[in-house]
């Protein structure tokens, strides 16, 4: 049987949640001088997606239920946009809070992620 995921309100989930809204701010920014259909686009995707799927125990409403390792991608996906498109938008200085904000994010967010991959495996 799954046990319960540690994805509960704390310090994890704080960071994650700042590193998402960075990603949701920072990415359309970047991309809008490139297209601002892709700048929409991006906003559709890094909220859309983990949006509607989900790893069942790690959130109390699952839409599409998916593996451990699609949440994992995902994250990893907002971390990324957050960090790489900061550093397109934005002065270096504010770049550098990010990336240590999504590290900062991603060292708290290793239990769940184990927890996450046991997921995946007895899924």
């Amino acid at each position: 049987m799954i046990t319960s995921s540690p994805n509960r309100p704390g310090v994890a989930s704080g960071l994650r949640f700042l590193t998402e809204l960075v990603a949701w701010v920072a990415t359309p920014w970047a991309l809008w001088d490139v297209s601002w259909v892709l700048s929409v686009l991006s906003v559709v995707v890094l909220i859309g997606l983990p949006t509607v799927f989900a790893t069942p125990g790690d959130k109390p409403h699952v839409v599409v239920p998916a593996p451990g390792y699609v949440t994992i991608a995902l994250v990893v996906l907002q971390v990324v946009a957050a960090v790489v498109s900061s550093w397109i938008a934005w002065h270096p200085v504010a770049a550098g809070a990010v990336t240590a904000l999504a590290a900062a994010s991603v060292v708290a967010e290793l239990p769940r992620w184990r927890w996450l991959a046991g997921a995946a495996r007895q899924a």
